[in-house]
C-alpha cells in the first residue's frame, strides 16, 4: 500500500482554532466544503474531521463533504461511549457505500465532557475495554448476518447491517484509525484497530512504540491484518529554513497566553499528552525540526509539538519517521485553508519522490 497523506478540518463553531486568523464561515457547510475541496485539489487524500461535544456532529459533516467532492475521504473521529456499535456500524456502512468506499474511522476513548451526552464511564481502563469490545462488535456487524452478542458493555439479538460498507464482498471495511500511549490503550490498538496513530514525537520514542506494538501483536495473538502506523502533527513549511523558524517562533510568541481550548481536562491528563508535554524538558528542538515550544503556551494535541522548516526539511523529517514504518500521515497548520494548499504544493510532492541518496 502506498502512503497516505492527510489534512485536518477542525470542524468547529468558534474561529481562533490553533491561531487561525479567519473569522467568517466556521460550521457552515461552505468553509469546511472549500477546505475539502483544497485539500483534493491540492494533493491530499482526505482530511481528518475533529470532534467534540459543543462541535457540529462529525458524521453529519462528514456525510455533507463526501457529498459535495469526488475522491476526498472523511476521516471520521467517533466516540464509543456517543454511539452505540449497531447504530454506527449501519451509519459507517451507509456512508461508505454510497461515497464508494471513501470512509475512514478514528476511534477516540478520551474523555469529552462525556455527562453531556449520557456516557457515565469515565475510568480509562474501562473506556478501553469499552473500546475492545466496540470495534470487535462493529467489526462482526459489517461482516456477519443475524449477530448475536451479549458482551460486558453492549448487546444485539439477531442484528443484521444493510447495506454491507462498499466491498464488503471481498472482505473490504472501513479503516479503523486508533490513537493512545498508556499501556490499554496500546493493546486495543494492538489487536483491533487498523492504523495505530502517534502524536508528534522524536524518532526514539516512535521506534520504540512501534516495536513494542509489533511485540504485543504477536503475544496478543492479533486476527487482523498487521497493524500499520501514522503521525498526526503539525507542520510549518515555508520558502527557506530561516523564514519558518522566524514565523514559528513568532506563532508561538503570539499563541502564548491563549491555551487551546479543544484540550479539556481528561485529554491533558491523558498518557499521549503528557508524553507531548514532557519533551520540552529534553530541549526545544529534538531531532532535525521537531518543535517542542507550543506546548509550554498552551498548545495541546498536534499542536504541541511542530515539524518546522522549508520543504526540504520536512519531508527529510517525515521520511525519517517513514523509514520506522510510519504509512499514513496527517498533516496540518493555521490558517488552514490557505496552508492546505501550500503544504500540498511544496510538500506532497516531494513525498512521493523517490527518497535522495
Amino acid at each position: 500500500m502506498s502512503d497516505e497523506y492527510l489534512w485536518y478540518i477542525p470542524n468547529t463553531v468558534e474561529p481562533g482554532h490553533r491561531g487561525d486568523d479567519t473569522t467568517d464561515g466556521w460550521g457552515t457547510l461552505g468553509f469546511s466544503t472549500e477546505i475539502a475541496r483544497a485539500a483534493e485539489d491540492h494533493g491530499w487524500g482526505g482530511a481528518l474531521i475533529g470532534t467534540g461535544w459543543g462541535r457540529p456532529d462529525t458524521f453529519t459533516v462528514a456525510t455533507a463533504l463526501a457529498a459535495r467532492t469526488t475522491t476526498f475521504k472523511p476521516l471520521v473521529a467517533i466516540r464509543p461511549g456517543y454511539w452505540q456499535p449497531a447504530h454506527f456500524a449501519s451509519s459507517a456502512a451507509t456512508l461508505d457505500r454510497l461515497s464508494g468506499g471513501r470512509l475512514l474511522v478514528n476511534i477516540v476513548s478520551g474523555l469529552d465532557n462525556p455527562a453531556a451526552y449520557g456516557d457515565g464511564e469515565s475510568d480509562p481502563a474501562r473506556r478501553y475495554d469499552r473500546t475492545r469490545e466496540f470495534l470487535q462488535l462493529v467489526r462482526r456487524l459489517w461482516t456477519e448476518e443475524s449477530v448475536t452478542h451479549r458482551g460486558e458493555f453492549f448487546t444485539v439479538e439477531d442484528s443484521t447491517v444493510n447495506p454491507r460498507p462498499h466491498g464488503a464482498e471481498h472482505g473490504r471495511t472501513p479503516r479503523l484509525y486508533f490513537g493512545g500511549a498508556s499501556a490499554a490503550a496500546e493493546a486495543v490498538a494492538a489487536t483491533e484497530a487498523d492504523v495505530q496513530l502517534f502524536w508528534g514525537e522524536p524518532l526514539d520514542g516512535v521506534a520504540e512504540r512501534v516495536g513494542r506494538l509489533k511485540e504485543l501483536s504477536e503475544s496478543l495473538g492479533r486476527a487482523h491484518a498487521p497493524l500499520e502506523f501514522g503521525l498526526r502533527v503539525t507542520t510549518l513549511v515555508r520558502d527557506t529554513t530561516e523564514e519558518a523558524w522566524r514565523d514559528a517562533e513568532a506563532k508561538v510568541a503570539q499563541l502564548a497566553g491563549t491555551p487551546d481550548t479543544t484540550l479539556g481536562a481528561g485529554r491533558r491528563q491523558a498518557v499521549g499528552q503528557r508524553r507531548l508535554h514532557d519533551l520540552a524538558e529534553r530541549g526545544e528542538v529534538l531531532d532535525s525540526c521537531l518543535y517542542t515550544a507550543p506546548g509550554r503556551v498552551g498548545g495541546g494535541g498536534a499542536g504541541t509539538t511542530w515539524l518546522v522548516g522549508s520543504p526540504d526539511d520536512v519531508a527529510a523529517a517525515l521520511r525519517a519517521y517513514r523509514a520506522l514504518g510510519i504509512t499514513h500521515f496527517v498533516l496540518s497548520d493555521t490558517p488552514y485553508l490557505p496552508e492546505v494548499a501550500r503544504i500540498g504544493d511544496q510538500l506532497l510532492g516531494r513525498l512521493r519522490e523517490p527518497a535522495p541518496v
